[in-house]
């Protein structure tokens, strides 16, 4: 396996354990590759869910760029609620396993077929 095998596999092993969700290993795999280069760089790859402009980040180049979703105050609902998910104290949230529960939020798994 790849480095990238092992980081989709550790993505998994979250949903799996602190998300409590079994996750759709084919999107979960199209999601990691979607965020490009970002998962092999250890400040990129996670998601500071207490900083203000990063969620801004979140909202913007990802949910209203790949996804195409208008802007409104449901983005930034959605993204706490992932983010509330996920466990706010959890150090290290994953962009790609945080991406992944998006897509699933707002049913946009299209976007990756």
């Amino acid at each position: 396996m790849g480095k990238r095998d092992d980081l989709i596999a550790a993505y998994a092993d979250d949903l799996r354990n602190k998300c409590n969700m079994q996750p759709d290993m084919d999107l979960l795999t199209k999601v990691t590759i979607g965020c490009g280069p970002a998962i092999y760089n250890a400040d990129a790859s996670t998601v500071a869910g207490s900083d203000a402009s990063e969620l801004e980040t979140v909202k913007e180049n990802f949910l209203m760029k790949k996804l195409g979703l208008p802007d409104g105050p449901n983005l930034m609902a959605a993204i706490n609620s992932v983010i509330d998910t996920y466990g706010r104290s959890e150090r290290n949230k994953y962009r790609a396993v945080v991406y992944y529960m998006l897509t699933k939020h707002f049913g946009k798994e299209g976007v990756y077929r």
